[in-house]
């Protein structure tokens, strides 16, 4: 009877939707859901982004201002700091941040403090989703429970599911509504409506599995898949270096094989909140099981170095153009972790502005999508500024951390005396330009 209810309810798409973190995973879903012909109230602990939103307007990079505008106008979305409106939905999707403490161990509070809002609140009966990646068992051995505290039956008056984020900033064919979505449910009827809900709203397809700890741990594995590749490439870049080899040309002759090859690319370091973190998840969780996770902890250090080997290099050319690095002015092109985006979370680049600033450097920056941002402690406020001729032939050594698409290579070339490149952003071979 209960389920039949909540299945009506999305089918007719009656169902009232909760949102809970309106950040870079639920802001962009409660969009699209609202788009979808589903009312959505989002919650979130910072009022400011809950004005914003009832305003429409927009602080995501991936949302278009336009349709969350035209949402919020034609009254399908609405925000507020309120939890006990919980109880005016019928499904709820938490969507909370998962970072790691200084011991590299998942903090789960925000999962504990949205399901502890859940059960004050919620609506009977009710389908509860948790979008936060985490380590396999979270939503069972923590969300559940938690759940069940008021006496809520699974299956009967109460119905969880596990179904991954998978949003990649700045990708302009894969958004969320497009992109494939995976639910594994703590039984088959979560299943039922998990497949049900996600197909209502999105184009992608929808792949049940058969519990969350599957779907817990299948989004660890994309992400360590990419960890561990990066992390060999960036070991590879930096025993070229020593060999003087152009890791860059390797890596295009390779990508020739038509199989059993897939290009990654070095860099200054690994950012966002997936790549540098939720591979750690794992390899903490491993530990309950006596297993050793080495080559996820191996990659993880390769990646973790390589801002302190960006800026060693940054002193190494310096120095042979007769430069002492106190006192040299520095430009950092991009201070985004990947290009065109605005988001700067775990940036690698913020490690390197701390090792050069300790080491008597004169920085400024520059980045078209950041005007401004904290250092790595979160205690400084820095400003960008606009890249141009003046600037850059004012500077002692650009180092392009970040290869957005606005930079202007040309200018680049003609103007700057000395250019370190990351990224492989400068094409062409010149005296001037050195690479990772």
């Amino acid at each position: 009877m209960h389920k039949s209810k909540i299945i009506e309810r999305i089918k007719s798409k009656d169902a009232q939707i909760g949102v809970i973190g309106l950040g870079y995973v639920g802001l962009p879903l409660a969009v699209q859901t609202a788009k979808a012909g589903f009312t959505v109230l989002g919650f979130d602990v910072q009022k400011s982004k809950v004005d914003m939103v009832n305003k429409g307007q927009n602080y995501i990079g991936d949302v278009v201002g336009e349709e969350l505008a035209k949402t919020v106008k034609d009254k399908k979305l609405s925000a507020t700091t309120d939890y006990s409106k919980i109880n005016r939905c019928d499904v709820v999707i938490i969507c909370v941040p998962t970072p790691l403490d200084k011991y590299m161990q998942p903090d789960v509070t925000y999962i504990k403090n949205s399901a502890d809002e859940i059960v004050k609140y919620r609506k009977k009966p009710s389908f509860i989703i948790l979008e936060s990646t985490t380590y396999p068992g979270t939503t069972e051995e923590i969300l559940k429970p938690i759940l069940e505290n008021d006496g809520s039956r699974l299956g009967e008056d109460l119905f969880i599911a596990f179904s991954p984020e998978r949003v990649d900033p700045g990708n302009e064919k894969y958004k969320t509504h497009n992109t494939p979505k995976v639910v594994g449910g703590c039984t088959h009827s979560c299943n039922e409506m998990g497949e049900l809900f996600y197909g209502s709203i999105l184009t992608g397809g929808v792949h049940t599995v058969s519990s969350p700890r599957i779907a817990e741990m299948e989004k660890l594995l994309e992400n360590i898949f990419r960890l561990t590749n990066i992390g060999l490439v960036n070991e590879l870049a930096m025993l070229c270096d020593r060999m003087n080899i152009n890791i860059w040309e390797v890596i295009e002759a390779a990508k020739t094989k038509p199989y059993g090859f897939m290009p990654f690319y070095p860099g200054p370091g690994v950012g966002g909140h997936c790549i540098p973190i939720d591979p750690f998840y794992l390899t903490w969780k491993a530990k309950e099981y006596n297993f050793n996770s080495s080559l996820i902890e191996a990659c993880g250090h390769i990646n973790q170095v390589m801002p302190e080997y960006v800026a060693e290099k940054i002193s190494r050319i310096l120095n042979r153009n007769k430069k002492c690095i106190s006192g040299s002015k520095i430009l950092i092109a991009g201070i985004a972790y990947k290009r065109n985006i605005d988001d700067y979370r775990e940036s690698p680049v913020l490690r390197i502005i701390d090792i050069l600033e300790k080491q008597g450097a004169s920085l400024v920056f520059a980045d078209p999508h950041v005007e401004e941002f904290k250092n790595h402690d979160g205690d400084k406020i820095y400003k960008t500024t606009k890249m141009d001729r003046d600037l850059l032939s004012s500077v002692d050594i650009v180092v392009i951390t970040t290869d957005h698409d606005a930079f202007n290579r040309a200018e680049i070339m003609e103007y700057s005396r000395l250019i370190y490149d990351t990224r492989n952003f400068i094409k062409e071979n010149n005296s001037k330009v050195v690479r990772l």
